[in-house]
């Protein structure tokens, strides 16, 4: 993987500035990765309060705890995206609403 040319400045304050991904040397392809797990985070977010739903009677529907679902719902990286996915399947969100979220 590739990593991310630093982008590093530091200001005559003494401040360093940047990108998150200069900072933490996060390749592309695992920006790419963590976008994505936060996109369908807040669309699992807003698909769940748009129906108005609790995060209980969410995680009820999937057959999980509603600590795992606040997870999901915080984009917490133990919460795969195939979790992430079914979720928002089970929800009645389509691919196709998944995708626009996703751009």
């Amino acid at each position: 993987m590739k990593k991310p040319k630093s982008t590093l400045k530091k200001t005559e304050s003494g401040w360093v500035e940047g990108s998150v991904q200069s900072f933490l040397e996060l390749s592309d392809a695992e920006m790419e990765l963590i976008e994505t797990r936060l996109a369908a985070s807040r669309l699992l977010k807003a698909t769940r309060q748009s129906q108005k739903l609790t995060q209980q009677v969410a995680a009820s529907k999937l057959h999980t705890s509603q600590s795992r679902f606040a997870k999901m719902e915080a984009g917490d990286p133990s919460a795969s995206l195939d979790l992430l996915f079914r979720a928002l399947f089970s929800l009645g969100v389509s691919r196709r609403k998944l995708v626009e979220a996703l751009q």
